[in-house]
């Protein structure tokens, strides 16, 4: 019997990013040029992340250049 593959899409993304929404959790976005932020995911979509920072200007980030969120 032949093993089956990995589903291309989990769906858990959604999931998770609408837990950092509504609970309002810090984070810190590592994007893959090394930039980091932190700040609260106020948004998402398809394509794109708004992170809302208290001190400095709110950014909307493209999701194919984050590395990774980690929860502060």
């Amino acid at each position: 019997m032949p093993k089956s593959k990995a589903p291309a899409q989990t769906f858990e993304e959604p999931k998770y990013l609408a837990h950092l929404v509504e609970q309002a959790i810090d984070v810190r976005l590592r994007l893959v040029s090394g930039e980091e932020f932190t700040g609260t995911v106020e948004y998402w979509d398809v394509d794109f992340l708004r992170l809302t920072r208290p001190d400095a200007p709110n950014l909307f980030i493209f999701k194919r250049d984050v590395r990774y969120i980690a929860e502060l």
